[in-house]
């Protein structure tokens, strides 16, 4: 149970400091929420709780495949945020990103790639 709460704590702790190093200096936030350490730290959970390799292998692969559909995401929130606030702009942005990985995921599957099944 305190190796759980140990995970959380540390998961908990990346978040906030990037929400707080975001206050200050917007660059520098946005720069470490763009580094992999979600990722990286569960690569590193997964070992330690002794995934198979094909778990961790398959954890990076897919990981690959669901950040191209986030990316359009970070160019039109912050225009739409300017023209109509916070929680539409939130709301639409999401909204583009399930469609784009509805339309990812048909593309792939034309090249016998599966994300979803």
């Amino acid at each position: 149970m305190s190796y759980i709460i140990f995970k959380y704590l540390i998961t908990a702790a990346l978040v906030v400091l990037i929400s707080e190093v975001a206050k200050r200096n917007d660059r520098l936030g946005s720069l470490i929420a763009s580094l992999p350490l979600v990722t990286i730290l569960t690569l590193i959970w997964l070992k330690v709780e002794n995934a198979s390799d094909q778990k961790i292998s398959n954890h990076a692969y897919y990981t690959f495949w669901f950040v191209i559909p986030t990316l359009p995401m970070f160019l039109v929130f912050p225009k739409l945020y300017q023209m109509f606030g916070f929680w539409i702009s939130l709301s639409v942005s999401i909204l583009m990103t399930f469609l784009l990985f509805s339309l990812l995921h048909l593309l792939l599957m034309r090249f016998g790639i599966h994300i979803f099944d």
